[in-house]
């Protein structure tokens, strides 16, 4: 017997899971027609390369808008996001999975690129898939996708600027996707959307601003982040900015006052994570009684200083951000705690 659908009920079932959608869905005979007829799908290649896939956990633990809305129902107002390709969430391997490939990118899409891209050897250190018998470097691969996409958002500050995988001595010599293109001449646009990992809303707010106006509707800062979500530092919001201000800092952690000497890289950090907050939005690190890592930034982790010591304010040119009567008083105390810290690395 056939069995009518009516378009609440398909979206209702939309709604479910990807695997109601491979497989009940389709004894459905008019499904394909209310798919074609409802949304305008937009094909996504989700591709991994030298990282440790903690971008696509936090954004798989989207909330309140669910990953489940993200893939299945509307992102925007008549668009639908088809993720054909995710190396780690797809259900085909192998043969199967560069076939999707390679389906997907003989039509407009737009690229998704998590962790960075090693150079070294001919990009030796990052394959994925093969063919005939040879492994594929991941530099052919977004060599290949990079001028065919429609635009490429750069998820985590591994694919932003190399991350981890590119703290010195660096010896893949990984880079993020931006500087990638710049070496091979690819002009496709590129937003950054780091962090480490990047909170989820960063990135659904940057995709569906994507999928509504275009990439060149986002506007993006210096370093290519979008301005609605790193156009302030985590100093300019912080809870215990009056600490810093009457010179008053935490010597240890639990200690209610500015977490400044215990390696804050708030006044260098730009994010809205105090806004945002983490965990299904109960909580951020601050809050917590963590100091901020500066994992937004792209300097982020080899070039920020170690996590626990206080970054050198006489040498930021963000002294506005941070208040300069109170940087001031600060470099003194930041120069005593560097000079601390050395003495006791050294045994004086």
């Amino acid at each position: 017997m056939t069995v009518r659908l009516s378009r609440r009920h398909f979206v209702e079932l939309a709604a479910g899971s990807t695997a109601a959608l491979g497989m009940s869905l389709f004894k459905y005979p008019e499904f394909e027609r209310l798919l074609a007829q409802s949304l305008q799908e937009v094909p996504v290649i989700w591709f991994q390369g030298s990282g440790c896939n903690g971008c696509s956990v936090s954004v798989l633990n989207t909330f309140p808008v669910t990953i489940q809305n993200l893939l299945l129902t509307e992102v925007v107002s008549g668009k639908h996001v088809s993720l054909r390709v995710h190396n780690t969430v797809m259900a085909a391997q192998g043969d199967l999975a560069m076939k999707a490939l390679y389906d997907t990118e003989t039509g407009p899409f737009a690229l998704v690129v998590e962790g960075g891209i090693p150079l070294k050897d001919g990009g030796f250190y990052c394959e994925v898939g093969e063919k005939d018998g040879h492994g594929i470097p991941m530099t052919e691969t977004i060599g290949r996708l990079g001028p065919k996409a429609i635009a490429t958002i750069a998820i985590g500050t591994c694919a932003s600027s190399g991350g981890i995988s590119s703290t010195p001595p660096n010896i893949g010599e990984v880079v993020g996707v931006a500087e990638f293109y710049k070496q091979k001449g690819i002009t496709t646009p590129v937003i950054n959307v780091p962090g480490c990992p990047p909170h989820p809303d960063w990135f659904v707010g940057t995709l569906a601003q994507v999928l509504m106006n275009g990439p060149e509707s986002v506007e993006v800062d210096e370093d290519l982040r979008p301005l609605a979500f790193y156009g302030k530092t985590i100093h300019d919001q912080c809870p215990r900015r009056g600490s810093f201000t009457a010179n008053q800092f935490a010597k240890n952690f639990g200690e209610p006052d500015c977490l400044y000497l215990l390696g804050c890289k708030g006044p260098v950090t730009h994010a809205d994570c105090n806004i945002r907050l983490w965990n299904n939005k109960t909580r951020w690190c601050i809050e917590a009684g963590a100091p901020c890592i500066g994992c937004a930034e792209l300097k982020f982790p080899g070039h920020l200083g170690p996590i626990h010591e206080p970054i050198d304010l006489s040498k930021t040119l963000d002294k506005a951000a941070i208040g300069i009567a109170a940087a001031a008083a600060v470099v003194g105390v930041t120069a005593a705690a560097v000079t601390k810290s050395s003495g006791e690395k050294s045994g004086h």
